[in-house]
């Protein structure tokens, strides 16, 4: 009984440079919900205060936001705080996996494969990255999300322009060995080792180029789901998937992205813990490889909101 749910605040827009894709998956998962029985109500926390949520009496909240304040666990601080459970993963999931440098650090640590990389503040630091990394290579800043501000770097020329675009968005700019291959993405679902990872999808970008505009906009990127793989390496894709999303302590849902190189060997390259929600979104896409619709996607995915923070008492 989706009556259960109770008032359910979908939060999204905020102020990150991913708005506007914000904006898009709001919508869709409150007309969504709503259209499920699902009492949802739209709340743009770029727009109004925490004061202004806490006053909704939601019961629970849909983050669907994506970007700095509303995917790197400041905005899952806030709910805790507020007592609201909310969907996702908690405070700590949240912010190791929008740093993409931390990210890796983790699965390095596992020992789950990830692309060589180095970590960039200035062009005085560009001289040994092409001698360690090789051309071509990607430059992106480690704090943002749809491709905003990366660069796949082909000749010596374009290194600093690279690094000075990726600084605009960021402190510090994620220097990656560029994995020559096809583009994969995994959608997971649940928690820990019960997390299960959805059908692959292959992304067939114009000239290999997924950027902003073919990510949202265009229709010219192609899309196999499920990937065209056979079900050993599409079983292997898969369980890597979930280990770097448990490695992490992702929690409810998420989408780890990865390249699938000419011998075959999957490379984590990110993990998205709040993915897009858009007509273009490709958790959705999995989710209906399984005959699961949109509409019962967000639901299932709006039934795991809880809080993180475990409770307890301490004597002095």
């Amino acid at each position: 009984m989706t009556a259960a749910l109770g008032k359910t605040g979908v939060i999204y827009g905020g102020r990150s440079a991913e708005r506007e894709v914000s904006l898009m998956s709001g919508r869709g998962v409150q007309e969504a919900l709503t259209s499920q029985g699902v009492d949802a109500h739209l709340f743009d926390i770029g727009e109004r205060s925490l004061a202004e949520l806490a006053a909704q009496g939601y019961e629970r909240v849909f983050i669907a936001l994506h970007g700095r304040y509303g995917e790197d666990g400041t905005i899952q601080g806030a709910l805790e705080l507020l007592g609201l459970p909310y969907t996702g993963s908690g405070t700590m999931a949240s912010s190791l996996a929008m740093d993409k440098i931390m990210t890796k650090k983790v699965w390095l640590y596992h020992d789950l494969p990830t692309p060589e990389h180095v970590e960039l503040t200035s062009e005085a630091e560009l001289d040994s990255v092409v001698e360690r990394l090789g051309l071509p290579l990607i430059i992106k800043p480690p704090h943002e999300g749809s491709t905003l501000g990366l660069t796949k770097v082909e000749q010596l020329a374009d290194l600093a322009p690279a690094l000075e675009l990726a600084l605009r968005y960021d402190s510090i700019a994620l220097g990656e060995r560029f994995i020559q291959g096809r583009e994969l993405t995994v959608p997971l679902l649940g928690k820990g080792e019960d997390a299960r990872a959805l059908p692959v999808i292959e992304i067939l970008a114009p000239d290999g180029n997924y950027d902003y505009e073919h990510k949202y906009h265009s229709d010219s990127t192609e899309y196999l789901c499920p990937a065209p793989l056979s079900p050993s390496t599409a079983q292997r894709v898969q369980e890597l998937a979930r280990q770097a999303y448990v490695a992490l302590g992702c929690e409810g849902w998420g989408r780890a992205d990865i390249m699938l190189d000419s011998q075959e060997q999957p490379w984590l390259l990110e993990m998205n813990t709040s993915p897009g929600m858009t007509s273009h979104s490709l958790v959705p896409m999995s989710a209906a490889a399984l005959g699961m619709s949109y509409a019962e996607l967000c639901v299932e995915i709006l039934r795991t909101a809880s809080c993180k923070v475990i409770t307890g008492s301490a004597e002095g």
